[in-house]
């Protein structure tokens, strides 16, 4: 049993994605990060950096106790390895995957969160940080329309990599894009999009917040953040 500590975020997306499509049995706890929820004290000992998602494996592959995990990247990493599933074995399909992962990770999910925060949530409409943020996502969009164009997905296979990726292209539109400029990286979502465990994934997304908003009073826990809030 994995205990999925979660959002509607692209980040929580990534970990439902893998749970479907893995078949693991797993026990949805929401935190409502509009409301702090992320702050409370239960949640900062499996997550210290007060973001979710975080899991906490039952049954961990040692046998041993209870292991918990924050970070979406090593959640998937973990997970992985736990399950033999969506990671190669060998050495260096492992490598690309995994370089795929610290992609998203560094790359697009920063660079896209960005482009959100400035387009759309910001009190002041900044031109010069919109432009910097919508054109770097662009330019990831075209590192994986690259990368795409002769393999169907982005270490070969279908992997963590791509479950990483996705939930990051999904908001394409409100990030200034237009998927029609990418063909490779456009026929690779489609694809992902009409997997049944994404649709699932993304089905149970709906009831834990079936209309997603960002409030003002949201806006004070989700943005600007001291060292105040780590308690």
């Amino acid at each position: 049993m994995i205990d999925l500590y979660y959002w509607t975020t692209p980040n929580g997306h990534k970990i439902t994605m893998f749970l479907e499509e893995a078949g693991l049995e797993y026990k949805l706890h929401a935190i409502n990060i509009g409301k702090g929820e992320q702050f409370q004290p239960d949640f900062l000992k499996i997550s210290p950096n007060n973001r979710i998602p975080a899991i906490i494996d039952q049954k961990p592959a040692d046998g041993g106790a209870p292991v918990s995990v924050f970070e979406s990247g090593a959640i998937l990493a973990y997970l992985a390895e736990k399950t033999g599933q969506f990671m190669p074995a060998d050495l260096r399909g492992k490598t690309e995957v995994m370089e795929w992962l610290f992609w998203q990770m560094g790359g697009l999910g920063p660079m896209a969160g960005q482009n959100h925060h400035f387009s759309a949530y910001a009190p002041e409409k900044l031109p010069y940080a919109i432009n910097r943020y919508v054109n770097e996502t662009n330019r990831l969009y075209g590192v994986m329309n690259k990368r795409l164009a002769d393999r169907p997905y982005l270490a070969g296979g279908y992997s963590i990599a791509d479950m990483a990726c996705y939930p990051w292209v999904v908001p394409y539109e409100r990030q200034g894009q237009n998927l029609d400029d990418f063909p490779h990286l456009k026929r690779w979502f489609h694809d992902i999009a009409a997997k049944p465990a994404t649709i699932r994934a993304y089905e149970v997304a709906k009831t834990v917040n079936a209309a997603p908003t960002v409030s003002e009073d949201a806006k004070k826990h989700l943005f600007g953040q001291t060292a105040s809030v780590v308690r």
